[in-house]
């Protein structure tokens, strides 16, 4: 039995293509990757900078503080919370690096991330334990992907007396897993012990109540699956914990509060953040709701055509994943031509493009590659084809 096309959503598709200004003769699955701005917020953006570079000196000084508290607003109505518990970065990554900065440190305490923690996070928590003398202990997480109850059990063993902080994604990266971060979170707050969530995946891709989690700092992307400019992320932090964090970037603003100090860091091009309301409109204008439902039915159809015609599996049941699904590369992903490294992924991904016509997410996890693809509402079925056709190519 082949795999069903999605048709009830007959308002998404190539029709809405022209919403964005993607290359022609490209299959585009790969918006999980750097996301995809719609002209509409692309104008707001321009507007934005426009303003800006008319009059510098009125906008900085008296015009942005206000703005940028407005859009704050209106990101607290779209991910919950309240407006002064969120603050704009320009990347999830860049908001970890603050808090993780952040941490008052000693010898042989331990930070716990998951074993498919996004690598640059990766890298921020390691380079601080390095620092301080601490340690970083990774929690497995199975592949694939079945059941919650081996990871929870996992991640309750390695709580332990010295662990001072604990970094969990919302959805990985490179196995595209939707985690149970409620449950995580509550394992680690019956020890004491703090949580920051990697959500760079989950705002517009997931429905979200961010202060509902549990959670004491959260870090998402605008600019991925919320369909704001590039440089748009956000920061969110319990009002307890605020006093402690500060940006990376210590400015004028430094102890003048949580939404002051991360509002103003220098000058800066501000018209991603300012812009994000626009993305936000742009989501309503095609109901949230609605969005989510099409890229969850049109990623899960993906990735059964890839499952079917490559004889491989996927990194996580579709109860587990959203709009993203990661699919082995057929023959386990290994070759003696490429193997399982990062090299050998952006040598395939660079191969999909310029040979191929595919942007697709090639990921290295579990010792093997990975084909991540994603689905949005620019994307029909047809789209992930010609990916299924030359896949067992792929490793030749």
């Amino acid at each position: 039995m082949g795999v069903r096309p999605v048709t009830n959503f007959p308002q998404f598709g190539h029709s809405r293509r022209g919403d964005f200004r993607l290359a022609e003769g490209i299959d585009h699955v790969n918006h999980g990757g750097y996301g995809a701005t719609p002209r509409v917020v692309l104008d707001a953006a321009r507007e934005w900078r426009e303003r800006m570079e008319a009059d510098p000196s009125t906008f900085f000084r008296r015009d942005l503080p206000g703005l940028l508290r407005r859009a704050a607003d209106r990101v607290a109505g779209f991910l919950g919370g309240r407006g002064e518990d969120w603050a704009f970065v320009e990347n999830a990554t860049s908001g970890l690096n603050a808090i993780i900065a952040s941490l008052a440190l000693a010898p042989g305490d331990e930070l716990l991330c998951l074993s498919q923690v996004y690598g640059a996070v990766g890298n921020a928590l390691r380079h601080h334990a390095e620092r301080s003398g601490a340690r970083v202990v990774e929690v497995a997480v199975p592949v694939p992907f079945v059941d919650p109850a081996p990871l929870l059990e996992t991640l309750a063993a390695a709580i332990g007396p010295r662990t001072r902080f604990a970094c969990f994604d919302h959805i990985s990266s490179a196995a595209a897993v939707v985690l149970p971060i409620r449950e995580m979170a509550a394992l680690c707050r019956e020890r004491g012990v703090p949580v920051a969530i990697d959500g760079a995946h989950a705002p517009g891709q997931i429905a979200l109540d961010v202060p509902a989690l549990g959670v004491d700092w959260y870090v998402g992307n605008l600019h991925k699956w919320a369909f704001a400019a590039k440089g748009a992320g956000v920061i969110w932090c319990t009002p307890e914990r605020q006093s402690a964090l500060h940006p990376t970037s210590k400015s004028h603003a430094l102890g003048q509060g949580f939404a002051a100090e991360f509002d103003y860091t220098g000058t800066r091009d501000n018209s991603a953040w300012l812009a994000a309301p626009a993305a936000i409109d742009y989501i309503a204008g095609w109901d949230g709701e609605a969005i989510r439902a099409h890229n969850a039915a049109l990623a899960r159809d993906a990735g059964a055509m890839l499952i079917k015609a490559w004889g491989s599996d996927a990194a996580a049941a579709p109860q587990f994943c959203a709009s993203m699904v990661s699919v082995r590369l057929p023959g386990g992903g290994h070759s003696k031509s490429r193997g399982g490294d990062r090299r050998a992924a952006r040598a395939l991904a660079a191969e999909l493009t310029e040979q191929r016509g595919v942007t697709a997410g090639i990921m290295v996890f579990d010792g093997a590659l990975w084909v991540r693809v994603s689905a949005q509402i620019y994307n029909e079925i047809g789209d992930y084809r010609r990916l299924a056709a030359f896949g067992k190519t792929l490793l030749v």
